[in-house]
């Protein structure tokens, strides 16, 4: 009996040793197993925070990216401005004359509708003299500028330009006219003989009005002054010592830019002041030339 418990004690040894060899590399595995599981998982996350970091820092740089597209866009925006800009200034000067204004100087031809009776050279009052009477026609030269207000017409007509015209004119019709008893030396009306003194026929004339100028940006540009304002100024006096005559002028031109801001045209007028002041009448037409500078 005592042979038996120790063999039965052998085989339980043998197999406790046995079953402990085969046991041993499955408990062994499963931990080498865990620890690398364990060591994948901590290099997952390392991945997936170097992702994000990856990721944050592309949106930085995106945004980045579109604020240097915008502030590109802004700065092309204002070049392709300025270029405009310019542009339009080089046509506006191609065009002549930045603004449309101009300074002018102009000379012709000028007829009065009826002679200057009632002067000191032609008296009704003291009828002795030479009583001699001066031309109809005259020449003239004045200068003035014109100030350009819009050039659409304030929208209501394109290419219609609506300037002020500011001006100053001076017509002579004679030079050597004899005058009367109160024009000669000594005055007949003392006994003097007959030696008239000559006397320059002249007369000034100031003028403001609206000009329409059509055919704005074109070379060619007729216009109108549908009705203007005059002064006008005589030499010598009238019997009553007249000398300023108010009136209303009419006209119509065209000028031509020749180059860059210089130009050329040919204007007439027509000049009525509603007939004799005191005996006076400087109703008439002037027609010529001038030249003119834009700025």
């Amino acid at each position: 009996m005592r042979k038996i418990f120790d063999e039965v004690s052998v085989i339980l040894r043998i197999s406790v040793v046995i079953l402990s060899v085969a046991v041993a590399p499955q408990v062994l595995a499963q931990d080498a197993a865990a620890k690398r599981i364990k060591e994948l998982e901590e290099r997952l996350q390392t991945m997936q925070n170097g992702m994000q970091a990856m990721q944050n820092g592309m949106q930085a740089l995106q945004s980045e990216l579109e604020k240097v597209r915008t502030e590109s866009s802004q700065a092309t925006q204002k070049i392709e401005h300025i270029q405009q800009k310019e542009k339009e200034n080089l046509a506006e000067e191609e065009q002549g004359g930045r603004k449309g204004n101009m300074v002018f100087f102009r000379g012709g031809f000028a007829h009065s509708a009826q002679h200057r009776d009632g002067l000191v050279f032609h008296s009704d009052v003291v009828n002795a003299g030479a009583q001699d009477r001066p031309d109809k026609n005259a020449w003239y030269f004045g200068a003035g500028f014109d100030w350009n207000l819009t050039k659409n017409a304030w929208g209501l007509a394109p290419k219609t330009s609506v300037l002020a015209e500011l001006m100053i004119e001076y017509k002579q019709f004679s030079s050597h006219v004899q005058g009367n008893a109160l024009a000669n030396i000594p005055s007949q009306l003392v006994g003097g003989t007959l030696n008239p003194h000559s006397i320059t026929v002249s007369q000034l004339s100031i003028y403001a009005s609206p000009k329409i100028k059509f055919m704005e940006g074109s070379r060619l540009r007729p216009w109108i002054i549908p009705a203007g304002f005059g002064m006008h100024i005589i030499s010598p006096p009238g019997e009553s010592a007249s000398f300023f005559i108010p009136g209303v002028v009419f006209g119509g031109g065209v000028d031509y830019r020749i180059w860059k801001d210089f130009y050329a045209g040919v204007d007439a007028r027509y000049h009525i002041t509603g007939g004799k002041k005191d005996g006076i009448d400087v109703d008439g037409v002037t027609a010529g030339g001038y030249m003119g500078i834009g700025f």
